[in-house]
């Protein structure tokens, strides 16, 4: 059973979405302030957070920074005015998704979902290569254990991310229109915004150094330019 986090200072809405998370056989647990989430988290055992933008003791995503620094669970956002720039921070700090307030339950349940089945198991173990392996000089990325590993080295990714560079890596060579990631990742419910992509590409390129694999065609997209290794 997955146990989530919530962080929001709302007393009434802990209660009632726990409950609602039960019938999805979800654990919903609360906290109220960023001290007492963080401590919770340091507790392990949590499988997805979700965090309010507005807090006490620090705002949601200075407290999205400090889960990053040492944990890489998903992370969804409650953004209250659900502007665009709201969620673009979010997804600079790494954030994997955001939900705008007001919101129904049944989509919040829906997302958390969503970047559950992303995630890998912690109990899982890496897989021989496969049909879902791509193999690249310097690079591998395994779409069964959801793993990724640079010049031998295992590399952190959010799901965001391995799911935009798995994408890539399946069709190397082929330019992906920011409009293409965007419908392939978020699906038809994502407003588009391109700058969400370019975010998502950065973080991607800092991970990845010194290998340099995700070009950028001017006015087209960006692509995955790396040969494949050898068999």
């Amino acid at each position: 059973m997955h146990r989530i986090l919530l962080i929001d200072d709302d007393t009434q809405l802990g209660p009632p979405l726990a409950a609602y998370f039960a019938r999805f056989d979800m654990v919903l647990e609360c906290a109220l302030k960023p001290s007492e989430g963080l401590a919770r988290l340091a507790q392990g055992g949590v499988d997805a957070a979700i965090l309010d933008v507005m807090l006490p003791e620090m705002d949601g995503f200075s407290l999205c920074r400090a889960i990053r620094k040492d944990s890489d669970i998903p992370i969804i956002m409650l953004t209250a005015r659900g502007e665009v720039m709201d969620r673009v921070v979010g997804l600079e700090l790494g954030a994997d998704d955001y939900v705008p307030k007001p919101f129904e339950p049944r989509e919040l349940v829906a997302r958390v979902q969503t970047v559950l089945r992303r995630r890998l198991p912690a109990a899982a173990k890496p897989a021989a290569a496969d049909a879902n392996t791509f193999v690249f000089n310097g690079l591998v990325v395994n779409g069964t254990t959801r793993t990724v590993q640079r010049q031998g080295e295992a590399v952190d990714l959010t799901s965001t991310e391995f799911d935009f560079l798995y994408m890539l890596a399946r069709e190397p060579g082929k330019v992906f229109s920011r409009d293409d990631i965007l419908n392939q990742l978020r699906g038809h419910e994502a407003e588009l915004y391109t700058r969400a992509v370019d975010i998502v590409v950065s973080r991607l390129r800092k991970k990845l150094e010194p290998l340099d694999c995700i070009k950028t065609l001017r006015n087209a997209g960006y692509t995955l330019a790396l040969a494949g290794a050898a068999p």
